[in-house]
């Protein structure tokens, strides 16, 4: 369904997105119900790399610290 907040959460990732992979997940498919249950008044929600990091707006601050952490533990 149309997510205007979610379509302005990927423009600003959008330069980040060499650096990781976005997997969106339609939380109205019944196979999503628990994420539904969890989530359904706070889209969109981030996760980064199996933790919860973020909802309603991407806080850019917060994601290039974690993003870093996670190349750093990575190299």
């Amino acid at each position: 369904k149309p997510c205007p907040l979610c379509d302005e959460a990927k423009e600003v990732l959008e330069p980040y997105k060499r650096r990781f992979i976005l997997q969106e997940v339609d939380i109205t498919l019944p196979e999503n119900a628990m994420w539904y249950d969890k989530y359904k008044y706070d889209i969109p929600v981030f996760h980064l790399n199996g933790k919860f990091l973020m909802k309603h707006q991407v806080d850019i601050q917060k994601f290039e610290n974690q993003l870093m952490k996670l190349e750093l533990q990575n190299d």
